[in-house]
């Protein structure tokens, strides 16, 4: 199986190799990494059992009186308690929701493998036994819901932040159309061009009440979409390969889309082209947009190295990719909407392979690099779309030599399609065909 690089990924690595040294050095553990078993938490408040949902809610998303520590040990010492909720959380307080914390994240969120050196990485057994990285940079989101921890966890996807955790921790991640959730009050990686809140949960129903919680009168327009297609065999479905994947994951989609009686075609080598085009165009943006928001934190005490290391790529990037690549942004969705023109939806896997163990080392910056290899997600930020990340058995995988047997089906849609989004879901998760 050949992997290939993504051109972001190529200019970065000559530049990363020294820094890479240094930053594979881990940070002692803050005082509250220990708070939960899981590491789920960077604010952990249990409650007693009173039936109402549970939330967790990423690090980012301001909550009053609460500091908004992104994971960062620096914000965690030096910023103030927000002053007022997030806008994202106005229906979680109407409805009196049980927030039992604020879930742990890569610092910054500028990282793909979920690992947090000063807050502890969160805990992902996929396998029941081994640690495998949680994925990022809603690792504690995607952590808290699939131990139990949280009914619903929000977390916020500016090229993946979403769906790779919930990919790798074997749970369902909505990443929602850009412009749909209000961000004021998020803390910002790329508020203009890319990022989103969304919802995350271990089923169907769970999400759906998270997304509920996130626009007024989900459920409503959910209910709707599942009595207009009931079935599988209503629904057109474009299946995307991409080069680089894991023959027995994308034979597990393949089975997945079979085994419900979609209606699949696939789609040209034409589209794929463009597909990859605008993966290294998100990817170009969110790290420019990454250095413009946060180059203010180089230096400051507590700062991890790796972390520098990504805001200073984005530097790299910025001067002679950023602006190319968002004049290429409208191109890329109108391919979109004429690709929607003649399928309901888009299939592929979120992950090009299963997600590696936590290393030995703690990680640094060229690990991190391999890991936004493996992800096929950036390019739906790119267009503002919806996507989903439905978890879905894996055969043909010897156990004793990886013992994963479950990968990640993405599912992504037209512009505020959620509610359907979320029916081919169900269909894919349910034990029926």
């Amino acid at each position: 199986m050949r992997r290939h690089l993504h051109p972001v990924v190529k200019r970065a690595v000559p530049g990363l190799l020294l820094l890479s040294l240094a930053s594979g050095c881990a940070l002692s553990p803050g005082p509250e990494a220990g708070r939960t078993r899981t590491h789920a938490f960077t604010k952990y408040w249990p409650h007693e059992k009173d039936g109402r949902l549970r939330l967790a809610v990423k690090d980012l998303i301001d909550m009053k009186g609460v500091v908004t520590t992104a994971g960062s040990e620096y914000l965690a010492k030096h910023s103030a308690p927000a002053a007022r909720d997030a806008k994202c959380l106005k229906l979680a307080r109407e409805r009196q929701v049980d927030i039992v914390g604020k879930a742990n994240l890569t610092e910054f969120a500028v990282a793909v493998s979920g690992m947090n050196s000063y807050y502890g990485t969160p805990r992902n057994r996929l396998d029941g036994r081994h640690l495998f990285i949680p994925g990022g940079s809603s690792s504690g989101s995607a952590v808290a819901v699939a131990s139990g921890q949280a009914d619903v966890a929000f977390g916020t996807d500016t090229a993946g932040s979403i769906r790779v955790p919930a990919a790798c921790c074997g749970v369902l991640g909505l990443k929602t159309t850009f412009g749909l959730v209000p961000l004021q009050g998020v803390f910002p990686i790329s508020p203009r061009h890319l990022d989103t809140v969304g919802p995350m949960a271990k089923d169907m129903p769970r999400l759906v009440q998270g997304m509920d919680l996130l626009q007024e009168g989900f459920a409503g327009r959910y209910a709707q979409a599942v009595a207009a297609k009931p079935s599988a065999r209503q629904i057109r479905i474009g299946r995307l390969y991409l080069d680089g994947t894991d023959p027995a994951i994308d034979k597990a989609v393949d089975e997945a889309l079979a085994a419900k009686h979609f209606k699949v075609r696939r789609l040209s080598e034409g589209f794929k082209k463009q597909w990859n085009q605008a993966m290294t165009d998100a990817l170009t943006v969110a790290l420019a947009d990454t250095w413009l928001h946060d180059k203010q934190y180089i230096g400051r005490p507590g700062v991890a190295s790796k972390t520098e290391a990504t805001i200073i790529l984005g530097r790299l990037e910025y001067p002679g990719n950023y602006q190319n690549a968002l004049k290429r942004q409208a191109a890329w969705q109108r391919a979109l909407r004429q690709v929607f023109a003649k399928v309901d939806f888009i299939a592929l896997p979120t992950l090009q392979s299963t997600p590696p163990r936590v290393p030995w080392f703690g990680g640094n910056s060229l690990f991190e690099l391999a890991q936004v290899n493996n992800q096929n997600t950036q390019a739906v930020n790119f267009a503002g779309n919806p996507a989903l990340a439905v978890p879905i058995p894996m055969t043909g995988k010897k156990k004793e030599v990886h013992p994963v047997t479950v990968t990640s089906l993405q599912i992504v849609g037209p512009r505020l399609s959620e509610a359907a989004l979320l029916n081919v879901g169900r269909i894919v998760e349910s034990k029926t065909h």
